[in-house]
């Protein structure tokens, strides 16, 4: 079936101008100021009215078999839901594992990231977790990469409590075991890095890109924005040319005392004149949020949602004066690169995967378009998950 978005205000992220669209096979056939199709009944016709259309949000952090654990059994968040990703403009997700890697398993992850893809959505996932040696699949981080199509890269945890301490040489063996994974099948190969909030923050990075051969490409140092130090070092990451992820729900104004918002960070960046162009946003939903006191206790314990992702943008655009074409970049452009998923995913362009979203006057979703399907519309889900009510 054809589908034709007409007069579409769109960013590319670049802005294009009033645009038509038409869409098939779940990809994008044409982008022209006017389409006009005869002799082909079976055509759905959207008239976006001049409304805002950007791609679809590439979220490279969430926990879609839930995250947790931390405050006992019961408090395990459970799997993310279909609906819960295309409501907030999700149209490409990428799964790992948290805190617990006895509870939840990579072949679980794994088999999340198949039944998502199936729905509609497409999903990957990183191998690995808190622990080194790293839980695989496969008993090796390589083979994982190499022969599972949906594992991308690792994941592993440095600098916090939770993580297993692991030395530079340990950290530099799993970077070059990931790396000429993705170098075999052309898979990002990189490797996401918790950072926690203990004082070494990026040191261990720095450490291993100082010492070997491996660029700071090859990592992918996610919360960057949850302390005034991390945001720090991650700007003089970014001086070094590697990407960093900044959580969009780590916020001060929720009550994330001593970080810094996402739209801030990036401000300073541009104010800085810092390339931003491999900062990343992503949402860390539905993992926890663990809160502890200063003797490493746990004292609280929330989830996070994917909302934070529209709220972030809107900061960027409202609050920081940023344009929507630099906004943009974040959720779409940069973690699509970072990922391995450009030549398909985070950009209105001829031949790449129909994701998009339209968003109205006040930059609220409308419609979430995932490889060409309508998901929301006017606001309201039309595809639900096998199990949702």
């Amino acid at each position: 079936m054809f589908t034709l978005v007409k007069n579409a205000n769109v960013y590319a992220p670049k802005p294009l101008g009033i645009k038509d669209i038409l869409i098939a096979a779940g990809k994008i056939l044409k982008i022209e100021n006017k389409i006009d199709i005869t002799g082909i009944s079976d055509i759905n016709i959207i008239d976006a009215q001049e409304q805002t259309l950007i791609p679809g949000f590439v979220d490279g952090h969430v926990h879609l078999i839930g995250g947790g654990g931390e405050g006992g059994y019961h408090t395990r968040t459970p799997e993310v839901l279909l609906s819960h990703l295309t409501k907030a403009g999700i149209t490409s997700v990428v799964g790992l594992l948290g805190t617990d890697g006895a509870t939840r398993h990579n072949e679980s992850l794994y088999a999340k990231a198949k039944a998502l893809t199936t729905e509609g959505v497409s999903a990957y996932m990183f191998t690995g977790g808190y622990k080194v040696p790293s839980e695989t699949i496969t008993q090796s981080i390589q083979r994982d990469i190499v022969f599972i199509d949906r594992v991308i890269g690792l994941k592993t945890a440095l600098s916090d409590h939770r993580s297993s301490q692991p030395t530079i040489e340990e950290l530099s063996r799993m970077a070059s075991e990931a790396r000429v994974a993705g170098l075999i099948t052309g898979k990002c190969g990189r490797v996401v890095v918790h950072l926690g909030n203990s004082k070494t923050g990026f040191d261990p990075l720095f450490d291993v890109v100082e010492q070997s051969d491996i660029p700071a490409t090859q990592f992918i140092p996610t919360h960057v924005n949850r302390t005034e130090l991390l945001a720090e070092q991650g700007m003089e990451w970014l001086k070094q040319g590697g990407f960093v992820d900044l959580t969009a729900g780590i916020n001060p104004d929720k009550g994330a005392r001593g970080s810094v918002k996402a739209s801030s960070f990036l401000a300073r960046c541009k104010a800085n004149n810092i390339d931003s162009s491999r900062v990343c946003i992503s949402s860390d939903g539905n993992g926890s949020i663990p809160i502890f006191n200063a003797n490493r206790e746990l004292i609280g314990l929330k989830v996070a949602g994917f909302g934070s992702l529209l709220y972030q943008l809107k900061e960027m655009i409202q609050i920081e004066n940023m344009s929507i074409t630099e906004s943009l970049i974040p959720f779409t452009q940069a973690p699509a690169q970072c990922l391995g998923l450009a030549n398909d995913k985070g950009e209105i362009s001829l031949g790449k995967d129909a994701d998009f979203l339209i968003l109205d006057e006040n930059l609220d979703i409308q419609h979430t378009f995932a490889k060409g399907i309508c998901h929301v519309k006017n606001g309201l889900v039309q595809i639900k998950g096998t199990f949702e009510d």
